[in-house]
C-alpha cells in the first residue's frame, strides 16, 4: 500500500524556524493517505486507482496573531513559515489554544488488504446479485485507505496513529419498461467486508419492488432504515455542537439536563468503536467515550478548545479540522445510536400502515429540524409486510418533532459512515405526492 512515514524532521525544522522568526507559538499538522480503489461499472471491472496525498499544515501565532499556511507534497520550510507570518498580520490577536502533551505513538488499527481481494469482493457481490435478477446492471467501488495523522507543538506534544479502513459501495439498476429502479448499499468495515451480506441487502430491496404500488397520503409511521436514519441524526449532531450554543441557534442552548427526545434515545461518542480510530482530534486533546443525550435527556454539548473555553466546561476532544487548510471547529467523531432489540422484519410486522424509506434524494433538515424530501427508494407497509414499491413521494417535518415521537429503534444498528445506527420508527410526518 506505499509508505504511511512523514519527514520525522519536517515539524521540528518549522517550529524552530517559526520561533526564530519571532513567532511566540506553532502547530504542525500532518497528513496522509494512502488509497487503491477498484471500480466495476456494467458488472464488469472497469480500472484500477492508486491515490496518495500528503499535506502538512503549520498554525502559528506572531503577536498572538495567527497564520495558517498549507502545503502540499515536498514541504519548503522556510517558505511555508513565511506564508504563515504574512497571513498572521491580516489577523487580529486571539488567545493562544495549543494542548500540552509528550511524545506519544498510538497503536496502528486495521489491516491493509490488496488489490486483488478488492476485485474478487466485488465480483463476488455483483455475481449474487445477477444469480437473482440477471438483467440488473450493477456498479462497484470497493476501497482499502490508510491515512497517518501526526501533530507536534511547541507546548512538547507529538502524537500520532495509523487508521486502516475497508469500504464497499454496490448499487444495481433495473429497467422495467418505462419503470427505472436503482437500489444502493455499502459497508464500512475495520478487516473484512462480507459481499454475501451486502448482496442480501440489495437483493431484499429488489424483491420487496416486484411492484408499484400507489403512494400513501396524509400521516402515517415512518420507518426509516439505518442508512437513511442518517438525516435524523446530522441534525442531532448539528444542535449539539458547542459553536451552535454560543451562536444561540442550536434549540436545545439552554436545555441541560431536560427531555429533548423521546426516552428510546441515547447518543454518544467512542472514539475507538467501530472501523474508524480516533485517539486525539486535530488539536491534540485525547478524545474520550461521551453521552451526549441519555434517554432522551440533553447532558453535554461537544467543544473544541476554543469553544470550550468560552462556554467555560473546558474542550470534549472535538476539535477538527475540515480540510488541513481550515481552523479547528467542533466536530463529532465516531457517533453511536442506542439500538433497540428487534430486527427490520420484526420492526416492519409491528406496523398496522406504514411507510418504509431507504433512498432520499435532497438535502438534510439542517439545525430548523425542517426538512421535505423526495423518496427514491421507499415502500408501503400494510397489514405488517411490505407490498410494494412507492413512486413519487415527499415526505416533510420536523426533526425534533419526529424524535420526541419515536415509536421504537431497531437492533440491526450498523455504520453509516462513522456513525453507527438501527432502523427507527417515527411519527409526526406527513406524505404527498410529487
Amino acid at each position: 500500500m506505499g509508505s504511511d512515514h512523514f519527514d520525522d524532521l519536517l515539524p521540528e525544522k518549522l517550529i524552530d524556524l517559526a520561533l526564530q522568526s519571532g513567532a511566540e507559538a506553532a502547530e504542525i499538522l500532518q497528513s496522509k493517505s494512502v488509497s487503491r480503489p477498484v471500480f466495476f461499472e456494467a458488472n464488469r471491472l472497469k480500472q484500477l486507482e492508486s491515490s496518495e496525498a500528503e499535506g502538512t499544515a503549520l498554525r502559528l501565532w506572531r503577536d498572538g496573531r495567527p497564520g495558517l499556511a498549507v502545503a502540499y507534497g515536498d514541504v519548503d520550510p522556510q517558505a511555508l513559515v513565511a506564508k504563515a507570518l504574512a497571513l498572521s498580520e491580516l489577523n487580529d490577536p486571539e488567545t493562544i489554544e495549543l494542548t500540552v502533551g509528550n511524545q506519544t505513538r498510538y497503536p496502528d488499527m486495521g489491516q491493509a488488504v490488496p488489490v486483488e481481494h478488492l476485485v474478487q469482493l466485488g465480483r463476488e457481490v455483483i455475481d449474487q446479485i445477477r444469480s437473482a435478477y440477471p438483467e440488473v446492471i450493477c456498479e462497484a467501488e470497493l476501497e482499502c485507505d490508510v491515512e497517518r495523522t501526526r501533530i507536534v507543538n511547541t507546548l512538547g506534544l507529538d502524537c500520532s496513529y495509523s487508521d486502516t479502513t475497508l469500504d464497499g459501495y454496490v448499487s444495481a439498476d433495473w429497467v422495467r419498461g418505462d419503470d427505472f429502479l436503482s437500489v444502493a448499499d455499502g459497508q464500512t468495515r475495520r478487516n473484512a467486508l462480507d459481499p454475501h451480506a451486502l448482496a442480501q441487502q440489495i437483493l431484499q430491496r429488489l424483491d420487496w419492488a416486484d411492484r408499484n404500488v400507489a403512494a400513501p397520503r396524509g400521516r402515517l409511521p415512518v420507518l426509516f432504515t439505518s442508512k437513511a436514519a442518517d438525516m435524523l441524526w446530522s441534525t442531532v449532531q448539528d444542535a449539539l455542537s458547542g459553536k451552535r450554543v454560543l451562536e444561540r441557534s442550536s434549540p436545545w442552548s439552554d436545555r441541560i439536563g431536560d427531555q429533548v427526545t423521546g426516552a428510546q434515545l441515547t447518543f454518544s461518542q467512542d472514539p475507538e468503536a467501530g472501523p474508524f480510530s480516533c485517539p486525539f482530534d486535530d488539536e491534540g486533546t485525547p478524545a474520550q467515550p461521551l453521552t451526549f443525550i441519555e434517554n432522551g435527556v440533553l447532558r453535554l454539548f461537544y467543544t473544541d478548545r476554543t469553544t470550550g473555553r468560552e462556554l467555560g466546561g473546558g474542550s470534549t476532544g472535538n476539535g477538527f479540522r475540515p480540510g488541513l487548510g481550515s481552523y479547528p471547529t467542533p466536530s463529532l467523531f465516531n457517533t453511536l445510536v442506542k439500538p433497540g432489540e428487534r430486527d427490520l422484519l420484526d420492526l416492519i410486522a409491528s406496523l398496522d400502515r406504514g411507510l418504509l424509506v431507504d433512498q432520499m434524494l435532497g438535502g438534510g433538515a439542517g439545525i430548523s429540524g425542517e426538512f421535505s424530501v423526495n423518496v427514491e427508494l421507499g415502500y408501503l407497509i400494510r397489514n405488517g409486510e411490505i407490498v410494494g414499491r412507492v413512486k413519487d413521494t415527499m415526505i416533510a417535518g420536523n426533526v425534533y418533532t419526529a424524535l420526541s415521537n419515536i415509536v421504537e429503534l431497531g437492533g440491526d444498528a450498523d455504520w453509516n459512515g462513522s456513525c453507527y445506527t438501527p432502523s427507527v420508527i417515527v411519527g409526526g410526518l406527513s406524505m404527498t405526492g410529487c
